[in-house]
């Protein structure tokens, strides 16, 4: 598989532009929802067993499992038949934000980032369809799901024989932008090995040293340029400060000394 990203600049009418912002609105919503039911549920664990604050206490029960991805899309199916705002953004969309909010809570477990954040008003910039129905490319305009046709102006060509995965529409501040991701499937060739194979080690002594029995010596590019970058500190020493001579010698003594670093 083979994939690429192209961006082109929307050209929404009035009426896409207002459902734009009332999808990333509601998006919004439900990503804070989620936000705070998980962090409920953690600062619910997190008290001691023999005290309890005195301003306030999280009582969560003990046997309910800690919020994932799976539960709360569950639960969003659930809104979205009792809230008619869910209920006109596409699920995907949604989805796709709750997953959002599981790749924040992954990076913040596994690389060490901070707790993920609720966002404010106009904070979210951005909503992805994950899939695309039948032929969504035509005549310079995407077909997304439950908005229909949008144009766009499409600044290079696309190549022929892609598939559309997935778009994903981005707010910005010179107007809506579609970031279309195509996927080809490439197969690649395997190379046939051919010639006398070379094992190649790097080492201390010698840079490389080879199989059939060639060594290369290791390239002293520090040694040297602390030497240079002396002598030219020498010459800037012997010049009187601020003339002409003076200025083109430390001009090169800088030049060293940033080789160096």
């Amino acid at each position: 598989m083979f994939n690429l990203t192209y961006e082109f600049k929307l050209k929404p009418t009035t009426t896409q532009v207002a459902i734009f912002e009332d999808w990333l609105e509601q998006c919004r919503r439900v990503y804070n929802f989620a936000l705070a039911e998980r962090k409920d549920w953690l600062k619910s664990r997190s008290c001691q067993i023999n005290a309890c604050s005195i301003r306030s206490e999280y009582i969560i029960p003990a046997d309910k499992p800690r919020p994932t991805y799976a539960c709360q899309c569950k639960a969003l199916t659930q809104a979205r038949a009792i809230i008619p705002a869910l209920n006109a953004v596409q699920v995907q969309v949604l989805q796709q934000t709750i997953k959002r909010l599981e790749r924040a809570f992954i990076s913040m477990w596994e690389q060490k980032h901070g707790f993920p954040r609720f966002k404010k008003v106009g904070a979210m910039r951005s909503f992805v369809f994950p899939q695309m129905g039948v032929e969504p490319l035509k005549n310079s305009a995407v077909k997304l799901p439950k908005i229909g046709w949008v144009k766009f102006r499409q600044s290079r060509e696309i190549p022929s024989g892609a598939t559309l995965k997935q778009v994903r529409v981005v707010r910005r501040v010179s107007g809506w932008y579609a970031m279309l991701t195509l996927q080809w499937e490439v197969s690649i060739p395997d190379v046939i090995p051919h010639g006398n194979p070379v094992g190649i080690d790097v080492g201390l002594t010698n840079f490389i040293a080879t199989s059939n029995g060639i060594l290369i010596e290791r390239p002293r590019f520090f040694i040297d340029a602390e030497r240079k970058l002396k002598l030219l500190q020498q010459r800037v020493s012997r010049k009187r400060i601020s003339s002409n001579n003076w200025k083109k010698a430390s001009e090169k003594s800088c030049s060293v000394a940033r080789v160096r670093r």
